[in-house]
């Protein structure tokens, strides 16, 4: 997959490294300066150094360790983002933490690699996540209503034939993991089926569905082969695989496989919204949020052409205004919201068709 470009491809992006450990810094900084776009002006072993040597550096882009001596990363952004609203980039082993951080305002995250044979591709996946963020708008926890926020009780749609018969398609990318979240606190427990296709490293899929489950009113799990899509159910796609809806007479379930990328990706949204304008005969609605890149604009606007329902995020409220903004512009989107506003244009919907 290409890297994105910036508005300005002659102006360097300045990166700053923060991680306690040598062994990381060194192929952080050694791999990110290969690249003729990125300049690395600095690093700090720990987020007390961070704090001091952020105003003389004065980084485009920071990358951070989650876990290091002393102040965490996520409460260490917690308390500096708001104020100082930089693009930072995570670099984390499988935790959990990484969630928190990217609740208070970092863009997005990387897996650090178990071994020396991954960290070619480590490296590959943190320079074009460090330029993407270059582009990004960074939303600090206090710019708006923090995801994690508790929501009052949500009324629930009720029983009706008409929703029973309704499936609905998300996709994000970079900034999507609160943005999806945005959305689906603010959704009843008795939702119809959901599919979601959130771009994400092996592993980390099922600890955000678990995440999803924790604080939302409806059922969330990472998907598997087989399972039925139901009302009060939201599938989250696993990472690495493709995940597609496929219809058995008048029932739908989710095949996930290895497979090709498609639109660069594996899961793409492409293939899973494209699954459901081939195979799903009720009614849909689609959803794309933030993202780089254009992963989901063909699918979104395959599903519109068969009679779907499709909402995209603004651009004043994306992270990325990347697929939704691709999307907007071939004509998938029929609507556009915040992402603080997409659930109650999705229930305005549903109520309409109950």
């Amino acid at each position: 997959m290409a890297i994105p470009m910036t508005a300005n491809a002659n102006k360097k992006i300045r990166v700053m490294v923060v991680d306690d450990s040598m062994v990381a810094r060194s192929l952080i900084i050694k791999g990110l300066s290969a690249h003729p776009r990125i300049e690395i002006v600095g690093f700090a072993i720990n987020t007390l150094d961070a704090k001091a040597k952020i105003p003389q550096y004065k980084p485009d882009v920071i990358t951070m360790d989650v876990e290091m001596p002393g102040q965490s990363g996520p409460d260490f952004l917690r308390q500096y983002l708001p104020t100082n609203p930089i693009p930072v980039i995570l670099v984390s082993s499988l935790n959990l933490k990484v969630f928190d951080a990217l609740a208070v305002g970092a863009v997005d995250f990387v897996r650090k690699p178990d071994d020396q044979q991954n960290a070619d591709a480590f490296v590959a996946a943190l320079t074009q996540k460090v330029i993407i963020a270059s582009n990004s708008r960074p939303r600090p926890a206090g710019a708006a209503a923090p995801a994690s926020a508790a929501v009052g009780a949500i009324p629930n749609l009720g029983p009706s034939a008409n929703l029973d018969r309704v499936i609905i398609g998300l996709g994000a990318s970079t900034g999507g993991t609160e943005a999806t979240l945005a959305v689906m606190k603010r959704l009843p427990a008795d939702i119809p089926p959901m599919v979601i296709v959130q771009h994400m490293p092996p592993g980390f899929t099922k600890m955000y569905a678990e995440r999803l489950n924790r604080l939302c009113a409806m059922e969330v799990k990472e998907a598997q082969s087989g399972d039925e899509l139901r009302r009060g159910l939201a599938l989250v796609a696993p990472a690495d695989l493709q995940c597609r809806v496929v219809r058995i007479g008048t029932r739908y379930t989710v095949n996930c496989a290895p497979g090709e990328k498609v639109s660069g990706h594996r899961p793409s949204v492409d293939a899973m919204f494209q699954s459901m304008a081939d195979v799903v005969t009720c009614k849909m609605v689609g959803i794309i949020m933030t993202g780089m890149g254009q992963d989901g604009a063909v699918g979104l606007l395959a599903m519109r052409k068969k009679g779907a329902y499709t909402i995209g995020q603004d651009k004043e409220s994306s992270v990325v205004y990347g697929m939704p903004g691709v999307a907007q512009n071939i004509g998938a989107v029929m609507i556009q919201a915040s992402c603080d506003n997409v659930s109650n244009v999705l229930l305005r919907h549903l109520k309409s068709l109950g």
